[in-house]
């Protein structure tokens, strides 16, 4: 009698963007020997003519084209997926609310776990396939001795996301391959250019959020939330301040901002708050925008282990950001501190914290106001 041999599922559903990351993640899975699923994420975008950018710049109908071209040559299946009301749920709609609160949203983190890994990982499932993957530049590894998935900085520093991916957990690190991962971004290039696909030479890279441009972001608070003008205020000394202008909405700022409040004899920069007098409190002295510590709340650790000591870290309070040692201390009544080696600039609520050791993301928090 022969003995059955268990096939293993090499399966892996491959989000396409239609750009030149995702496009070449697949390449590499089909000569490793997976069975690979092109599927893009059909998502909405702001549909003014007030938004410069009419498409999303990572799902636009040419994208489309381009991914399913990609997957025609390869021999391998592609779905389409409408994920616009989930995208306006979890995305737009907290984004939103992030900027009622006077926060500064980071969509792409919510994204990532609440919707796009999450979708992904749905479909697989429904499509047998054991895995997932996307053209992010990390890595995913497994630690045998401590039974538990680590993201990994990716290789090239310049182009590592493993800020944008820190929020996920452990039940979807065992299912997510990261192929690019210990690649440079001048030899994924070298590896699209080799397989005959010259146009990524010249498609321009996704940036900013995908739902809505930069510039037109001020019309789209706008015609969400609307205008609530106040008083600009600086600071002259100790308990003196003074009003210099007038703003139509603190939402429509950011800590650390400078452009935009177009006050006379500047430059200004964006200090803070005084929400409950409605004011925009502004300075021209960049040392009044530095600090050391800063508070987190909504924590969450990838290995689900929450440090019951001080430990020493690297992070970042922006993504790009260099990482900056510091101290991370255990919770205190829902709450983390982290103290940095050095003062940071512009520490901006609503924005994610995100903490390493050494080329391991341990995960992030979203910063706080007070500490």
């Amino acid at each position: 009698m022969k003995r059955r041999v268990k096939k293993i599922n090499k399966k892996v559903m491959v989000g396409m963007s239609g750009g030149v990351d995702s496009s070449v993640a697949l390449i590499l899975l089909k000569k490793q020997g997976f069975e690979p699923m092109g599927i893009t994420l059909k998502l909405p975008v702001w549909g003014e003519k007030l938004n410069a950018r009419r498409d999303n710049v990572c799902y636009t109908p040419e994208s489309i084209k381009i991914a399913e071209a990609i997957c025609k040559k390869l021999q391998v299946p592609y779905f389409v997926i409408d994920a616009q009301k989930e995208f306006q749920k979890k995305v737009i709609d907290y984004f939103i609310k992030e900027l009622k609160k006077y926060h500064t949203p980071n969509p792409c983190i919510v994204c990532n776990r609440q919707l796009k890994f999450k979708l992904l990982l749905e479909i697989a499932k429904k499509n047998q396939a054991k895995y997932v993957a996307t053209g992010h530049y990390a890595r995913v590894r497994l630690n045998k001795r401590a039974g538990l998935y680590e993201l990994l900085i990716g290789k090239d520093k310049n182009k590592d996301q493993s800020y944008s991916l820190s929020s996920l957990n452990q039940k979807q690190l065992a299912h997510i391959i990261l192929p690019l991962g210990n690649y440079q971004k001048k030899e994924v290039y070298q590896i699209a250019k080799k397989e005959g696909f010259l146009y990524f030479e010249k498609k321009k890279e996704s940036q900013n959020f995908c739902f809505v441009s930069n510039k037109a972001l001020p019309m789209f608070i706008a015609k969400n939330i609307g205008k609530k003008s106040g008083p600009i205020v600086e600071q002259v000394h100790y308990g003196v301040k003074k009003i210099i202008g007038e703003h139509n909405g603190l939402w429509f700022y950011t800590i650390g901002q400078r452009k935009g409040l177009n006050l006379p004899k500047g430059p200004y920069y964006v200090k803070g708050f005084d929400i409950s007098k409605n004011a925009l409190i502004v300075t021209k002295n960049k040392k009044e925008l530095l600090q050391k510590e800063v508070c987190i709340t909504n924590y969450h650790f990838i290995s689900d282990q929450i440090p019951k000591k001080k430990i020493k870290v690297k992070a970042r309070i922006r993504y790009r950001q260099k990482l900056v040692s510091a101290n991370l201390f255990p919770p205190k009544q829902g709450r983390i501190k982290i103290v940095f080696d050095k003062l940071l600039k512009a520490v901006t609520p609503g924005q994610f914290c995100v903490f390493y050791q050494k080329d391991i993301c341990l995960g992030s928090g979203i910063i706080r106001r007070k500490i």
